[in-house]
């Protein structure tokens, strides 16, 4: 069992190139959470991860800040409390274009690297 503030987390940057993007990993394979991985991924105003595919779904739920989602061959606003699926082989980018931190919940299954 685990209960925890995310920000107790410590934040790990996201490799070039993206820009102003951190994740934490909330719930994991060391908390003994075996099917699946909870992420937080924070974007920095401007921030955004590179536009890439890989084999695993994920799901995304927005807590906090706007911004827009690139699914296969189309942007998608995002707000707080906004839901993505992103089947996997799906290509895909996520961008923060508000001035605040766009703070993204986002689950991967256990087969999936805990934090790119």
């Amino acid at each position: 069992m685990k209960v925890i503030d995310y920000r107790d987390v410590a934040p790990t940057d996201f490799p070039s190139p993206a820009v102003g993007t951190t994740g934490r990993v909330l719930l994991g394979k060391a908390d003994g959470a075996a099917n699946f991985c909870m992420r937080m991924i924070e974007f920095a105003p401007g921030g955004e991860t590179s536009r890439h595919s890989h084999p695993w779904e994920h799901e995304q739920f927005v807590h906090a800040g706007t911004g827009q989602v690139f699914i296969e061959d189309r942007w998608h606003d995002m707000k707080p409390g906004s839901v993505a699926f992103i089947p996997s082989g799906v290509t895909h980018q996520i961008r923060n274009t508000g001035t605040t931190p766009l703070l993204v919940v986002c689950l991967v299954p256990p087969f999936a690297p805990e934090l790119l």
